[in-house]
């Protein structure tokens, strides 16, 4: 599947194609930790550690080992992604239903923002989960990131609890959303 910039020519993609497809065996998880390094980096300098914006590059195997990742690039630059999973596995007491549908990872590099790529990664992370055979997203994200959680709401997730991951400094909000209607 290919998509093209919505927006006008001040953005680094207009007019030019940018290809989603799986991480295949060829692909660099050393990449892939830089994108999202850049792409975690406004939180990181906000006091935020999203283990993204750290990880290691097994870090980053072992995540997109535990689903499907998808790669957004731009020629061959990965410039976004989102890794799904259905049913998402969660530790005792995370407030899910059982049976969920998750995604984690989803960036997108900071000079690609605003170009609905983002938005875009979001669809296909919620079509993958109903194909795979679930129909309730859940996510988490730190409660700090107001701009991101509200990005979520908007997009029809609503809170349902909180968690703290022993990888991160802070409490994450936990979402969640019906896919089907």
């Amino acid at each position: 599947m290919t998509t093209r910039s919505a927006h006008g020519s001040s953005s680094p993609c207009s007019g030019e194609t940018i290809e989603v497809r799986r991480f295949t065996e060829g692909d660099s998880a050393e990449e892939l930790t830089r994108l999202l390094r850049r792409a975690y980096s406004e939180h990181a300098a906000a006091g935020r550690v999203f283990f993204a914006s750290y990880q290691s590059i097994e870090d980053t195997a072992t995540r997109v080992g535990r689903g499907e990742c998808w790669l957004a690039l731009h020629e061959t630059e990965p410039v976004g992604t989102v890794t799904v999973a259905a049913p998402h596995e969660v530790p005792e007491g995370y407030p899910a239903p059982a049976g969920a549908g998750s995604f984690w990872q989803l960036a997108v590099d900071p000079g690609f923002r605003g170009t609905g790529l983002g938005h875009r990664l979001l669809t296909l992370a919620e079509e993958r989960i109903v194909a795979l055979g679930s129909t309730v997203a859940v996510i988490d994200t730190s409660a700090e990131a107001i701009e991101l959680v509200g990005w979520y709401r908007r997009r029809g997730y609503v809170p349902v609890g909180t968690w703290h991951w022993d990888v991160t400094n802070y409490q994450s909000v936990v979402l969640l959303k019906n896919l089907v209607v």
